[in-house]
């Protein structure tokens, strides 16, 4: 039953740390492929707290904008919405200290014997090992964010979660997520080869950084199916969205502007849940900003 005298007040801590578990529990139902009824859960936690099911769905709404911001999988059906209680961020925060495993939902597990049965929720136990010798549809391309596009103002707990977090450094760190991108960027190429009648080049496409190692300065090897011309794939994903940031080396800058002509980037994001991609070509700095990270010291 409502609690008429919640009306207009913010939710507490309690209730914050419900809804958030509630959420991920949903998230991981849903990239899983396990039956998931989202209103059913609305109403059970309406009942359990005293909320109605729209303020119960506002906040699924407010998790949704938050977890785009870190770069991680959201569910359909609530929205963003950015109108945000302070407490949500610290909230999300202590879910995801104490349960790391959350930054897992969705991603292919490469050892099953790792999930152990827990006094915390064990997230990402529902998909499987993708194969090489499995060969997805090809990924639905999209135009790419556009560069000085202006953004809404982060409030300030939302900033200190997002540098905490870090959602550029975490792909970065995530050579399982970098994998996945570059596996399903191969089949791509090479599906893409076939359907226009190029199957003698789709034969000849090179997962150069597992053939041969990284630090080529590129990933995959290609062609363009029209004249054949060599086409060297850096691939950079996320499970974010797309204009979730991402790093780039010097080796891999330094290849874009020596070989703009073959040279391309392309950004797969929302992985593993929806994943897109779109392409950028040299000169990079017509496509995205550049910041310094790192320099190397030297005597």
């Amino acid at each position: 039953m409502v609690d008429q005298g919640k009306y207009g007040r913010n939710w507490d801590e309690e209730e914050l740390d419900l809804i958030v578990a509630d959420y991920f529990a949903m998230l991981d139902d849903a990239v899983s492929g396990r039956p998931l009824i989202k209103a059913h859960h609305a109403k059970a936690l309406s009942d359990q707290i005293g909320r109605t099911v729209g303020s119960v769905g506002q906040k699924y709404g407010n998790i949704s904008a938050v977890l785009t911001e870190l770069g991680m999988p959201k569910l359909n059906g609530f929205g963003s919405r950015p109108n945000y209680q302070e407490a949500i961020f610290s909230a999300l925060e202590r879910h995801l200290d104490q349960n790391p495993a959350a930054w897992d939902i969705g991603m292919p597990l490469r050892d099953p014997m790792r999930v152990q049965a827990t006094e915390q929720p064990t997230y990402g136990s529902g998909v499987s090992e993708p194969s090489t010798a499995f060969e997805p549809a090809p990924l639905l391309m999209t135009s790419a964010p556009r560069l000085g596009a202006e953004r809404p103002r982060r409030p300030a707990g939302l900033s200190r979660l997002v540098r905490k977090f870090d959602p550029a450094a975490r792909d970065q760190r995530n050579r399982q997520l970098g994998l996945l991108g570059e596996e399903r960027i191969f089949h791509h190429e090479r599906a893409h080869l076939i359907a226009h009648d190029r199957a003698d080049l789709a034969k000849k496409v090179e997962w150069t950084s597992q053939e041969r190692g990284d630090g080529a300065g590129y990933d995959i090897r290609s062609f363009d199916p029209t004249d054949g011309r060599e086409r060297l794939i850096e691939v950079k994903a996320t499970r974010g969205g797309a204009s979730t940031d991402f790093f780039l080396t010097r080796t891999e800058c330094e290849v874009a502007q020596e070989r703009p002509d073959a040279w391309r980037l392309y950004r797969v994001h929302s992985l593993p849940v929806r994943p897109e991609f779109f392409v950028l070509a040299p000169p990079l700095e017509s496509a995205v900003v550049l910041t310094p990270e790192a320099w190397r010291a030297s005597f």
